[in-house]
């Protein structure tokens, strides 16, 4: 069974920083990307940032150059750094491990995070 478990959400002022976690565990034998997702109220959930096993990021355009994803492989780890942080960055993010296989031959899934409110003051 894989599970993702998400830490270091939390209130913060306008400008602020914060730095997500997200650690999967179980039977792994490999992970193609991760990645991190975030949903406000009454929105449908957005793409925020993701990185691929080779370790190439993408980002949404309203958080570049304030967030950073990273990864660490050997622990199944994945961060999300966020600095200058804006009452619009207000969400419940969630961590998304993609393509996940337990075994060489299994097929490959998708995994979500409980998911961690941040919210942003102004």
């Amino acid at each position: 069974q894989v599970q993702l478990v998400e830490s270091g959400g939390g209130l913060v002022q306008a400008g602020g920083s914060l730095r997500l976690s997200c650690a999967v565990s179980g039977t792994i034998f490999s992970i193609n990307g991760m990645g991190w997702y975030r949903q406000a109220p009454g929105k449908q959930r957005e793409l925020v940032a993701v990185i691929t096993s080779g370790g190439l990021t993408n980002y949404a355009d309203p958080v570049k150059g304030r967030f950073t994803i990273s990864r660490d492989g050997a622990r199944n780890t994945v961060y999300l750094q966020m600095n200058s942080l804006k009452p619009e960055d207000t969400a419940v993010y969630y961590c998304n491990a993609m393509r996940v296989k337990a075994l060489p031959l299994k097929p490959a899934t998708d995994y979500w995070g409980q998911g961690t409110q941040v919210t942003v003051s102004s």
